[in-house]
């Protein structure tokens, strides 16, 4: 039970630290190369793909030779032609 506690605690306080920088880097004049280090730090975390899975298990993953065979022309589809508009429909 601790855990998840601490683990919110910790991500609540990183959280603050960060607006923290972020609005002082937008408001106060006085900022300095603390306050960015932090923001972009924060902000370059976010950018991690911390919520991805591995291709195997992932729904709907295809296989690792899809590009090799579409390359060389093994089971390639087309799809079906558009109707236009203007084009008659039944015989």
């Amino acid at each position: 039970m601790a855990r998840p506690i601490v683990r919110w605690g910790a991500m609540a306080g990183l959280g603050a630290l960060w607006w923290w920088a972020v609005l002082r880097l937008a408001l106060a004049p006085g900022a300095g190369v603390l306050e960015g280090a932090v923001a972009a730090g924060g902000w370059g975390l976010s950018l991690l793909p911390v919520h991805c899975v591995p291709k195997a298990r992932a729904a709907g993953a295809l296989g690792a030779g899809r590009w090799r065979a579409a390359w060389r022309g093994a089971r390639v589809t087309t799809a079906s032609p558009l109707r236009r508009s203007d084009a008659r429909s039944g015989p």
